[in-house]
């Protein structure tokens, strides 16, 4: 492709920007997770991540991973306008991943959420991070979200959102709900949590990830 073809359809983010500030997570086990923005030349590790939960229907895994899939790669080959993409790390192990899209400075798109380790909250506090990354890092004042998942309804949008009528949210399909700046800073206290800085010798560990074999997954 021409370079002057390229510069066409590239895209990136044309609305101010600020990297999501670090912050340490304490999950149920004791275990501390690092939460931080992820960078572009991390996303073939990534997608290696995400490629064995695109046959995995429970929980509706396969439809999140291969829309997740799309999202990252989308960001990385500059297809996708004003994404984020945020990793949770373990002990130098991914343990999560989330992304939203900014329509423009004042709404933005929650996309998706997965975790990895199952069974410690790592999906809870990911979704809470890129939100947090919305409205307190970014500055919107709504966020629109949608589910495809019955735990993705029961356990996140039942408990952070309202139903915003006669507006379609980019992923098609179910009904839109909206986090509004007043809904934010309402939940916050129940769901947004975290610390800052991260230590030094955590911040280090986790600057790079190892992908952790997914145990719970069924093996074919």
């Amino acid at each position: 492709m021409s370079e002057d073809v390229e510069s066409i359809l590239a895209v990136d983010w044309d609305i101010p920007w600020k990297e999501y500030p670090p912050k340490l997570v304490l999950l149920p086990s004791g275990e501390r997770m690092v939460i931080r923005e992820a960078r572009r030349e991390e996303v073939p590790k990534l997608l290696q991540a995400i490629r064995p939960l695109l046959t995995v229907e429970k929980d509706f895994y396969d439809i999140v991973a291969a829309r997740l899939y799309g999202e990252v790669l989308g960001w990385y080959r500059h297809r996708a306008r004003n994404e984020f993409v945020l990793v949770g790390i373990v002990d130098g192990k991914l343990a999560g991943i989330s992304n939203n899209r900014a329509v423009d400075q004042k709404t933005h798109v929650s996309l998706h959420t997965i975790a990895l380790k199952r069974g410690a909250r790592a999906g809870a506090h990911m979704f809470a991070a890129k939100q947090e990354n919305s409205m307190e890092n970014l500055g919107a004042e709504e966020i629109l979200v949608t589910a495809e998942s019955p735990i993705g309804f029961r356990r996140l949008i039942s408990q952070w959102c309202e139903p915003r009528p006669g507006v379609q949210h980019e992923l098609g399909g179910a009904k839109t709900w909206v986090i509004t700046r007043d809904i934010y800073k309402k939940v916050k206290p129940q769901q947004v949590f975290g610390s800052r800085p991260v230590p030094d010798d955590l911040l280090k560990r986790s600057a790079t990830f190892e992908i952790a074999p997914l145990d719970w997954v069924p093996r074919k």
